[in-house]
């Protein structure tokens, strides 16, 4: 016993675990006397207040271990008012074990366990929720807020201009004395209690609960909802058969609008913790209610934003959201979209606007789901309202926001393309402004977008966009050798930090500037604004002709998937080939990259009726790059030649080769133990992928 004491009470954590499971060890095959000298032991260690807090933490996870085997009315009654007294300790580790041991008695003895403690747990909240200035621990934080604006200003010494926003900053991410510990307490005994805290559900409650879910600190928010999880899971009564549902004087039903509406606002939260802690609140609060027609109630407001998380950027918030609306709706996800097009309509709108970029970016996905799945008859009436959201996130800072707005255009146009007609005047300039973009992947966006525009309407937009790829592909001619100093790059405050890397030893790019939080307290990328002008958004610089050409590059491989105008794109394959020719600018082996990476799909897609005639065209291009020192690009080459070799027979490409220049042939030995290459810029043989896939159904 002596061991398992020293491991309990060690300083090291895996030591303390492993001498918890050692007591229970002991305690499963001990008797009554050995069971009461280790109430006796526990009890006197809680007593004793000048212990260290590890020698406390022990105790309380000792008694834990008794009250899962033996115990004696005496010790619960001492234990309860020991771990009620601890709850408030110095040590944050010593008040979560504290609240642990209560809701443990809770399980064990009853919901009286709560009607005991309730007043000083509910106390313990309330008195936390805001902060004394006056106190001794009021000034600490005022230290530590003097120190977080020291960090977030351009200098030490300077003007204290932004003192109010470091003290914001410090209250939503500092913690909040022994709020959140006295609110995971409150967790652990509702948890204990299960069902039978559903008659201690009241206003007063629910008042103390919500007023932590509006806090300003986001982990008080995050503990609240988490504290809700459980909370919504009195509706629920267990026994052998599974889960029934309570038909009668079920409180979270009775209660049900003032939970949704708090659900529904942790669901649209700028912190990914809460949006997930609200999440699984929201995923209990509807399965436990009594039935479809009481669910019903309060889908207007949390579908919508249930549905929209399926594309938030935080993978954990993404896929329990894609987990929880299987899981609520049952495979009937469209029904209902199609059923709630209002308030999901609203929402979106709602959602493009907001200060968070990558709420506008999921936003923007959204959009483009309705319509590529739901039902032309449901969208119909709201389609000049979505479009014009579109627009406005397409001058956004944020490029994935441009680059999901420009993809949804594209889809709208194809789905819509009467209804969308008047807006085409508006959309093509920010079509071709998105094809010369300087991130590739936008680019990308907008051949898609733009051949979705052809399939629409046919001639009348494949001739004006057959002049821009004309234009764009002889342009690369006028390409500067040394383009501006990074020219490369955007310099535009929205671009990301992996994108936005002009050069890492340019000193005056790390000297007296403001300091970020990764993410958190970044400052947040501007919106798009509908009216134009020279304060739309700010400055990006003009694109580089290349960028143009290379856009267009991806434009022919997505028109090339149209047999109606195969021959005519085949006609382009010439100016494809002439520009990817020019070396005279560094970033040509850019340009050649996404070459290799879309001729095997633009040969798949032509035919060998209109391909193979003018294969030998781009045969310096990716024989060049197959050796370049770009190690993607050479990558890139050497998956081309693979795919082309599937495509036209191995023996076929190399008599091709032999014939155009036997050099060729040797390079092909060469590189052909490598095998196909992987790349992390590769395309896939077609961009339909850009398209939401995982869609309501």
């Amino acid at each position: 016993m002596d061991n398992v004491m020293s491991l309990l009470c060690s300083s090291v954590k895996l030591e303390r675990d492993r001498g918890f499971t050692d007591l229970q060890n002991l305690l499963i095959n001990s008797n009554d006397d050995f069971i009461r000298q280790c109430e006796n032991l526990f009890s006197q260690m809680l007593a004793d207040t000048s212990l260290k807090w590890e020698s406390k933490h022990g105790a309380l996870m000792g008694a834990k271990g008794v009250l899962e085997t033996k115990y004696s009315e005496d010790f619960t009654l001492t234990l309860r008012e020991r771990a009620l007294h601890l709850a408030d300790d110095a040590e944050f580790r010593v008040r979560i074990a504290a609240g642990e041991v209560l809701g443990l008695l809770c399980r064990k003895l009853g919901p009286e366990v709560y009607v005991q403690s309730k007043t000083v747990i509910l106390e313990g909240i309330h008195s936390n929720l805001e902060r004394d200035p006056m106190t001794e621990s009021g000034s600490s934080e005022q230290e530590g807020t003097d120190k977080l604006f020291e960090k977030l200003s351009s200098s030490p010494s300077g003007e204290r201009r932004n003192s109010a926003d470091a003290a914001q900053i410090f209250h939503d991410t500092a913690g909040w004395k022994s709020l959140e510990t006295w609110m995971k307490c409150l967790q652990c005994v509702i948890e204990g209690c299960g069902h039978l805290f559903n008659s201690f559900v009241d206003q007063e409650l629910l008042d103390l609960i919500f007023r932590a879910l509006t806090h300003t600190n986001r982990f008080v928010r995050e503990t609240g909802y988490y504290v809700c999880s459980v909370l919504v899971t009195c509706g629920v009564i267990q026994d052998g058969s599974g889960q029934m549902l309570l038909q009668e004087e079920n409180a979270i039903f009775r209660y049900g609008h003032q939970f949704s509406e708090h659900l529904g606002k942790g669901l649209a939260d700028n912190w990914s913790q809460v949006r997930l802690a609200s999440s699984v609140a929201t995923r209990n609060f509807l399965q436990s209610l009594p039935s479809e027609e009481a669910r019903q109630q309060f889908y207007s407001v949390l579908l919508p934003r249930m549905c929209l998380n399926r594309y938030y950027v935080a993978e954990g918030v993404r896929i329990y959201s894609q987990d929880s609306w299987k899981l609520v709706t049952s495979g009937e996800g469209k029904a209902y979209v199609e059923q709630y097009i209002q308030q999901v309509v609203d929402y979106y709108v709602e959602a493009t606007g907001a200060d968070n970029h990558a709420v506008r970016e999921a936003a923007c996905a959204c959009i483009a789901e309705l319509g590529a799945k739901v039902s032309k008859a449901a969208v119909h009436k709201y389609i000049p309202t979505l479009l014009e959201a579109l627009l406005i996130c397409f001058n956004d800072d944020s490029w994935p926001v441009r680059d999901a707005a420009c993809i949804a255009c594209g889809n709208f146009v194809v789905c819509f393309p009467d209804e969308s007609r008047t807006s085409i005047p508006a959309l093509y300039p920010l079509f071709f402004k998105n094809l010369q973009d300087s991130i590739p992947s936008v680019r990308q966006g907008a051949a898609l977008a733009l051949s979705n525009v052809v399939k629409a309407y046919s001639d009348e937009s494949f001739a004006l966009i057959v002049k821009k790829i004309k234009d764009g592909l002889d342009g690369v001619k006028d390409q500067s050798a040394n383009a501006e100093k990074y020219s490369s790059l955007d310099k535009a405050p929205a671009t990301y930090g992996v994108v936005k890397k002009l050069h890492d030893n340019d000193m005056e790019l790390h000297t007296d500037r403001q300091m970020y939080s990764c993410g958190s307290l970044a400052p947040k990328m501007g919106r798009g604004s509908f009216g134009g002008g020279c304060m739309d958004h700010k400055f990006q610089k003009p694109s580089e002709p290349w960028e143009l050409a290379d856009g267009c590059i991806n434009l022919v491989a997505e028109m090339s998937s149209q047999q109606k105008y195969a021959q005519k794109v085949s006609e382009l394959l010439p100016l494809v080939s002439k520009a990817a020719s020019f070396d005279h600018y560094t970033q040509h082996v850019i340009l050649k990259e996404t070459l290799c990476n879309r001729l095997p799909h633009i040969g798949m897609a032509l035919g060998k009726r209109f391909f193979n005639p003018q294969l030998e065209l781009f045969f310096d291009a990716i024989f060049d790059s197959l050796v370049c020192d770009n190690a993607l690009t050479s990558a890139a080459a050497n998956n081309c030649i693979t795919e082309l070799s599937k495509l036209l027979g191995p023996s076929i490409l190399r008599g091709r080769l032999e014939q155009f220049n036997p050099r060729y042939v040797e390079l092909l030995d060469q590189f052909a133990h490598q095998g196909p290459a992987i790349t992390g810029g590769c395309f896939p043989p077609s961009s339909e992928f850009r398209i939401p896939t995982n869609l309501p159904t």
